[in-house]
């Protein structure tokens, strides 16, 4: 349906050896290394935004439209970011920088996720490579870090609730991409896909999460500290998996962290909870990353612990994790024997998920009032 201008074989690797020679320059190449993230994602917004015009007039699907317009607001607000970091570069820190690019990859890939999903990656315009190539390598540019403190966006004493029932698949409760998020005794009642943690930094305390499949899910850096998990009866022909963590660079700063919190049959599944397969999560993408620590499992947890999201993928590249948990379902003999599991053996491994380290809540979490645990 689309015609595109192919870039010659020369002009693209022009274009790649460019890029790579300046990911690997100097720390004055900082602001070098934003302005190209900044540009490819304008040309990709750019180029869906002429696709949704040429779709709107042959309307031939009103999803697929739906989609190119969605991938608009995404680049939109990707765009918005990016040019904050370039203009104010001075006054972030290199995990902010680190956090926001992994924002703006999770939008490209929401983008993504969802033409494909309805066109099957056909009409998929040549520049999205672009765009994934230049910020994978700016999150690898990224190494050292600065401080100072930040504000937060904190939601307290509220419940968000999507009542569609598990026959209705997937069916989110509330997408989250606001950086420094903070919920604080809140509750996200859902089946499939409750929570969306879509990106950058998050902090859920004394909170409570419904849901059956994937219902923790997105590529956030999430942590959840001192909030009850309930499990809920899915369809009879189902399973249940908490979380589908959505990391998709190895350099990304994102995963979930599930800390002194309780996992546990929802009042109305607990009769039949033996019935159904439960898992702590799967992986949605390549480098899935989700630890549970100190946390109590009931016995609804399937002694694997973890399920695959297809064959082997992402079985050697994602970190799935557990420490010290508790409960009738936290024994780990019979855990699953994947090159990316990992029962870890001390605070040392621990500590890089938690509120200190993995999403910098040191620096905006008192502020709030909201109490939390800084370490493990």
């Amino acid at each position: 349906m689309y015609t595109f201008v192919k870039v010659t074989k020369l002009i693209t690797i022009m274009f790649f050896l460019a890029i790579a020679v300046l990911v690997t320059a100097s720390s004055t190449a900082e602001l070098d290394v934003l302005e190209m993230a900044r540009t490819a994602v304008v040309e990709a917004r750019t180029r869906f935004a002429s696709m949704a015009v040429v779709e709107s007039e042959v309307a031939t699907s009103g999803h697929y439209y739906l989609g190119l317009s969605e991938c608009e607001k995404l680049y939109d607000e990707s765009e918005a970011r990016l040019s904050k970091l370039v203009e104010a570069h001075e006054n972030f820190t290199v995990e902010d920088i680190r956090t926001w690019l992994s924002g703006v990859l999770a939008n490209h890939n929401t983008c993504l996720d969802g033409l494909v999903q309805e066109r099957q990656g056909h009409d998929m315009p040549l520049v999205h490579r672009n765009v994934t190539f230049v910020l994978h390598e700016a999150l690898a540019f990224y190494k050292k870090s600065r401080g100072h403190m930040k504000k937060s966006k904190n939601i307290r004493d509220m419940t968000f609730e999507n009542t569609a029932g598990p026959h209705k698949h997937q069916a989110v409760a509330l997408r989250v991409n606001s950086d420094l998020s903070l919920f604080y005794r809140c509750s996200f009642k859902g089946y499939q896909d409750t929570l969306f943690t879509h990106s950058l930094r998050q902090f859920y305390r004394d909170c409570h999460i419904y849901g059956t499949i994937d219902f923790i899910f997105g590529d956030a850096a999430a942590v959840f500290q001192n909030c009850d998990i309930f499990v809920r009866r899915p369809m009879d022909h189902q399973g249940n998996m908490i979380t589908a963590q959505g990391r998709d660079d190895p350099h990304a700063t994102t995963g979930i962290s599930i800390q002194h919190s309780r996992v546990r049959a929802a009042p109305e599944f607990e009769a039949v909870k033996g019935r159904f397969k439960n898992y702590l999560g799967r992986p949605w993408k390549k480098y899935s990353r989700t630890v549970f620590l100190k946390t109590d499992l009931d016995g609804l947890i399937d002694p694997r612990g973890w399920r695959e999201w297809s064959g082997s993928y992402a079985l050697s590249t994602l970190y799935y994790g557990e420490f010290m948990n508790t409960g009738a379902g936290a024994e780990t003999t019979r855990r699953v024997n994947w090159p990316g599991f990992h029962v870890l053996r001390g605070e040392e491994e621990a500590s890089p998920f938690t509120v200190s380290r993995f999403i910098q809540g040191d620096s905006w979490i008192p502020i709030t009032g909201v109490p939390f645990s800084a370490g493990v």
